[in-house]
């Protein structure tokens, strides 16, 4: 045989599969390839279908996971400063409003309203006393006038009188009177001269009746007003001491306590927190996912804290502006370079369903809703 011969025999030979223990003949493999192409064809097929029943089912719902829950937390803080000496609330404790919270030592404000009280009944002695003035001087000082009126008329006529007898002594023959009924002539006239300008001198100060009488009724309205100084004083030392007891301003649990029994507290101080029942969800949905959002969409709501736990809402208002607008620092896109960030935008959504009252819903846990946009 030829050396061209051998090597196309060997060739041959190597090209030639080699059938393997258990391995079906080559005509078989061939023929169940098709089935594999087809189950292929199905798993694509299925994939697709997959994901076009899930583009259908989810383009009209948008979700994030920027949420979290959020509330009314009323900050508690005393009006008056004191010792506490009573403490009526735990942490975490549900309180209705006008519950007492803490009690403050009241002993310092009794006496200080004691004080406003006696002050008070000063004040209206006062102004009672000027009242009365004020309704004497009405009748008083008109009396006065026309009583120096008529002096003053009771004085001139006395003093015709006394220039009469004495133009009469003096125009009488020496004979037909005396030195002594000359000498009383004319200390009678000055007398009466005197009676006459004493009379015109009270006329005088009789004659303001309106400004006397404007100068009672001005102390009237001076004492009016000390009493209602004194009054409000005493409502505000009333007021201090029904803030001694510090109620609950509404339904809700107590947290973020911070004080004791026996703790000396400021006003103003924050002494614990009351958290409404009120809860409700704050998403922050990118601004590309808004176009379609509307108050009144429905929502669905998943709690990271509970799997369980499924809530249904709606969209009740887009806050309008994005968070980075009402930051302690809003950014400055005018200066330096620029770089476009998407922006989010706070998302009220009120849970009307599914809440399950033995399970607490703290503020500020994270939740995934689902907005419908249909």
């Amino acid at each position: 045989m030829a050396d061209g011969d051998i090597r196309g025999d060997v060739r041959e030979r190597a090209e030639r599969p080699v059938s393997q223990p258990g391995q079906e003949p080559g005509p078989r493999r061939k023929a169940a390839r098709p089935w594999t192409r087809i189950g292929m064809l199905v798993v694509l097929v299925a994939l697709i279908g997959g994901g076009v029943y899930y583009w259908w089912s989810t383009k009209d719902q948008v979700d994030t996971d920027d949420a979290y829950t959020d509330g009314r937390a009323v900050t508690i803080a005393p009006h008056v400063a004191g010792y506490v000496v009573s403490l009526d609330v735990n942490d975490n404790q549900f309180v209705h409003k006008g519950d007492p919270l803490i009690h403050i030592d009241p002993r310092d404000y009794v006496a200080a309203r004691d004080r406003a009280l006696g002050q008070v009944r000063t004040a209206e002695g006062q102004f009672a006393a000027a009242e009365a003035a004020y309704e004497v001087a009405q009748a008083n000082f008109p009396a006065r006038l026309s009583e120096a009126e008529a002096n003053v008329a009771n004085a001139r006529a006395a003093l015709f009188r006394a220039q009469t007898d004495y133009r009469r002594q003096h125009s009488m023959p020496a004979a037909a009177t005396t030195q002594q009924a000359v000498d009383y002539a004319t200390a009678a006239q000055q007398v009466a001269l005197a009676g006459l300008a004493q009379a015109e001198a009270q006329m005088r100060q009789a004659m303001p009746v309106k400004p006397n009488i404007g100068q009672n009724a001005a102390t009237v309205t001076r004492r009016q007003g000390e009493l209602l100084e004194a009054r409000a004083k005493l409502a505000q030392a009333e007021l201090d001491l029904a803030w001694c007891v510090v109620t609950a301003p509404q339904d809700g649990w107590v947290t973020k306590r911070n004080v004791e029994q026996g703790n000396y507290v400021q006003q103003g101080q924050q002494i614990l927190a009351v958290v409404s029942p009120e809860i409700w969800v704050t998403a922050n949905f990118k601004e590309s996912q808004l176009d379609r959002m509307r108050p009144g969409q429905k929502a669905r709501i998943s709690v990271d804290a509970y799997p369980g736990l499924k809530l249904t809402g709606h969209v009740d208002s887009i806050q309008l502006g994005s968070g980075s607008k009402f930051t302690a620092f809003p950014p400055e896109n005018a200066t330096g370079n620029f770089v476009k960030i998407v922006q989010r935008v706070p998302v009220k959504i009120v849970i009307d369903s599914g809440l399950d009252p033995h399970l607490p819903l703290p503020l500020g846990i994270s939740v995934v809703p689902t907005v419908m946009l249909k």
